[in-house]
């Protein structure tokens, strides 16, 4: 009875909010830009990156946010039904939020950009095999099919805009690729045997992949779960049977369990430290270079060869990364 209502209380506000968009469609339609609602800050940043002056992006979820708890508000609403369009990126990452979104695209444009990647290039998702592991953005290579998309649904709504799309696309991707070849480097200078990666929640198995890394979360790859204490205190004994030095948090999940693994290996006699916060299902601040996708990966990268014995620099790779 309590689902139905809430069911019936959002299809009420989406209607709601439609109308109100529709009625105002007139002003809108003298507007040049685009405007755009996307979910994460790494959505936003490729749409933003790809429209350039075309688009005006407003996201919803923003620094420190989870997106697999997310639940949208009454302002969340009214922006994504006055949007032009609303891009989210799917694979299950907004559980929360794809009823509303999937409701939404009925009445208007709503794309998810990363149900348009290669089912083949996914992994699976170990707490249920129906849905894949969503955290694709920590393969560069592999986001790149995401901002491709972005530019194509761009292309077909804007097709006057085409040239300033594709170039503003090539420019992107190539800073990722920049990223990624420095990603690469600095990542491979970590001693072999050092190439294990423990943080609060399973989001690095696509890191892992590209970059040759044990990838150990604490909760599963959704944050819904929760971490066991035999799971814990199997990661605790991993910490001290491999004599792995650094462990990590991570900007958008609680560092309770990760202070736990500290603990926990301190009591047998092992020290381990918190290498750093890395950011995880959300960017840094608006406005910052951690901020950008390129900004997140180079803070990461940066963060984990450094704590876990590799060469990179401390500003990271073009000197721009805040120092903590």
């Amino acid at each position: 009875m309590l689902e139905r209502t809430r069911r019936s209380l959002l299809a009420g506000l989406v209607g709601i909010a439609l109308a109100g968009g529709l009625a105002a469609a007139p002003a809108m339609a003298a507007e040049k830009k685009l405007n755009v609602v996307a979910t994460t800050g790494m959505v936003a940043d490729a749409v933003r990156s790809v429209g350039g002056e075309h688009v005006d992006v407003h996201a919803l979820l923003g620094p420190g946010v989870d997106p697999h708890l997310y639940r949208q508000t009454s302002s969340d609403i009214a922006a994504a039904t006055r949007a032009d369009v609303v891009f989210w990126q799917g694979l299950h990452l907004e559980a929360q939020l794809q009823e509303f979104l999937e409701r939404l695209g009925q009445r208007k444009t709503v794309i998810a950009l990363g149900e348009q990647l290669p089912r083949d290039r996914l992994l699976k998702n170990d707490q249920n095999a129906a849905l894949p592991d969503p955290h694709v953005w920590f393969d560069p290579h592999l986001w790149k099919g995401v901002v491709t998309a972005a530019r194509d649904e761009l292309i077909r709504l804007r097709p006057e805009a085409r040239a300033d799309f594709e170039a503003g696309a090539q420019a992107y991707l190539a800073e990722i690729d920049r990223v990624a070849d420095y990603a690469a480097k600095v990542l491979a200078s970590v001693p072999a045997q050092s190439r294990i990666l423990v943080t609060a929640h399973d989001a690095f198995n696509y890191f892992g992949r590209a970059y040759g890394y044990e990838v150990r979360g604490i909760q599963g790859i959704s944050t819904e779960s929760e971490a066991g204490l035999k799971q814990v205190e199997d990661l605790v004994q991993l910490i001290v049977d491999r004599g792995i030095g650094a462990i990590f948090i991570e900007s958008s999940v609680s560092d309770r369990n990760v202070k736990a693994l500290v603990e926990g290996a301190a009591a047998k006699g092992h020290k381990v430290v918190i290498g750093g916060e890395l950011f995880s299902d959300a960017a840094g601040e608006a406005g910052t270079y951690e901020g950008t996708y390129v900004g997140m990966i180079d803070h990461n990268v940066t963060i984990i060869a450094r704590a876990l014995g590799g060469e990179a620099p401390e500003t990271g790779m073009d000197g721009k990364l805040t120092v903590r």
